[in-house]
């Protein structure tokens, strides 16, 4: 799998990673934890690390870290979570709980979600970057409602990553979001790739163009995942899947060819229409 440098200390990412809003969501139950298990064998044996959680995602972090410890692939992977409360003493007994879940005492990358109280808790996470806690620290949103809010803590504040929502059906974050990113040297993490589903959804039942081919794609997802992936500010996506084919399929979309996002300018019309 291609890799791309986080830009605040150059350490390579894999491009495609996992997230687990829904798909992880499955409390206590063996048969679904294991199936999960054989997501992520999927991402890491496609050359993926990245995986991401949040306390909001129900039981997601419970799941994750169960099936990491299990199969002794913390060290091989990239945890990302994140805090999502008010509250200094509220944000820092989630992000402890948050580690218990996670079965460690180290996390890659600690966002605030959805700017959530982000001024009160972005000193904390400094505070636990520099007792090497936490790697690296981020905010992230998921709606370009909020991109207005999103850029002003992206140029107020240091941070290392910033996760919003970028598809090839929704496309705004070209305008300010991917440019300010490579501007102030934060890694991207891209959710909602496919734009919500919907989309690929209504893809599936079209055959793939022509063209898929040149670019090493066999699978609408690809073609997505690649679309992302041609804007050379972003990081890694983080497309969601609760189907080890389907993470198999998604990883293959960071291998091969990666056009530029001028490529697709004659494409965009074939892929909405």
């Amino acid at each position: 799998m291609h890799t791309r440098l986080i830009p605040s200390t150059a350490m390579p990412l894999p491009v495609i990673g996992c997230g687990t809003w829904l798909g992880f969501d499955v409390g206590g139950n063996p048969i679904e934890i294991e199936k999960r298990g054989r997501v992520l064998d999927a991402l890491f044996n496609s050359g993926g690390r990245v995986v991401d959680s949040s306390p909001m995602y129900g039981s997601a972090e419970d799941v994750v870290g169960e099936l990491l410890s299990q199969r002794g692939e913390r060290d091989e992977s990239f945890v990302a979570t994140k805090v999502w409360t008010s509250g200094k003493r509220e944000g820092i007994a989630q992000m402890e709980r948050s580690m218990r879940l996670l079965r460690c005492e180290h996390i890659d990358l600690m966002q605030v979600h959805n700017l959530v109280d982000w001024q009160v808790h972005l000193p904390t996470l400094r505070e636990w970057k520099a007792q090497k806690r936490i790697s690296y620290i981020g905010v992230t949103h998921y709606t370009s409602s909020a991109y207005a809010d999103l850029e002003r803590v992206m140029k107020r504040e240091d941070l290392d990553f910033v996760q919003f929502n970028y598809s090839i059906s929704e496309r705004e974050a070209e305008q300010r979001l991917l440019p300010l990113a490579a501007e102030r040297g934060m890694a991207v993490l891209i959710n909602l790739p496919f734009g919500g589903g919907k989309l690929l959804e209504s893809l599936r039942a079209k055959p793939l163009p022509e063209w898929a081919d040149a670019i090493d794609c066999t699978s609408w997802n690809q073609v997505l995942l690649k679309f992302v992936l041609s804007q050379p500010a972003v990081t890694c996506a983080i497309p969601g899947t609760s189907s080890p084919a389907h993470m198999a399929d998604n990883a293959s979309a960071g291998t091969g060819e990666i056009p530029e996002r001028r490529w697709w300018s004659d494409k965009l019309a074939n892929v909405l229409e």
